[in-house]
């Protein structure tokens, strides 16, 4: 058992250190929510950098992410590593986007599937380029999986994956081989909700 009396769960990011609210998100599985926006912009410029770090080995000349949690992390590692483009991948619908470049994704914290969405007018900024993808937290893997598809699509070349954090263990099933390419901060676990509201580590997390 690692959850506070208040239902928070303390997580290692890096070199720092944040409380996360534990909320349940289907019967019996909880969560630490890490909400990236919440965390402030002096937490995520350091997140950002220390990223950046693991990244730099594997030359990523650009930066792309999934909107719209993992947008805060895709500019300070965009600024970290000295780039001065980052690409948004989109889940919302929206005129320019077209239905050219989309592929389907499901988030755990989304209970609907979602389309995710690449700007056709932006394939130039990756295309024949060494691609670092960041998010915010890797759960399941859905939506690192439609973006790495979306990119390969488009001739662009994921060389490293990156995250504040990574969830549970569904998402190296999910990625397959490209799990390997995954360099996060902090690892969160999963939590089993017993019947009596009690929370702990789930076995597997």
């Amino acid at each position: 058992m690692r959850i506070a009396d208040d239902r928070t769960y303390r997580a290692a990011i890096g070199s720092q250190s944040v409380d996360l609210p534990v909320a349940e998100v289907a019967d019996g599985l909880a969560i630490a929510l890490l909400i990236c926006v919440d965390l402030g912009v002096a937490f995520t410029e350091r997140a950002g950098v220390e990223l950046a770090d693991l990244l730099a080995p594997h030359r990523p000349e650009v930066v792309v992410s999934v909107a719209t949690m993992g947008i805060p992390l895709a500019i300070e590692v965009t600024r970290a590593l000295g780039l001065d483009d980052y690409l948004i991948l989109h889940k919302t619908p929206k005129i320019y986007l077209g239905d050219e470049f989309v592929e389907p994704v499901r988030s755990i914290t989304t209970g609907s599937p979602q389309t995710l969405r690449l700007d056709p007018a932006r394939v130039a900024a990756v295309g024949g380029r060494r691609v670092a993808v960041v998010d915010d937290v890797i759960s399941t893997g859905g939506s690192v999986r439609a973006a790495l598809a979306l990119l390969r699509r488009v001739g662009a070349e994921p060389v490293v994956i990156g995250a504040f954090a990574t969830e549970g263990s569904a998402w190296r099933t999910t990625l397959g081989s490209d799990a390997e390419r995954v360099r996060a901060l902090g690892t969160l676990p999963l939590f089993i909700v017993g019947t009596d509201g009690s929370v702990v580590d789930a076995p597997d997390a």
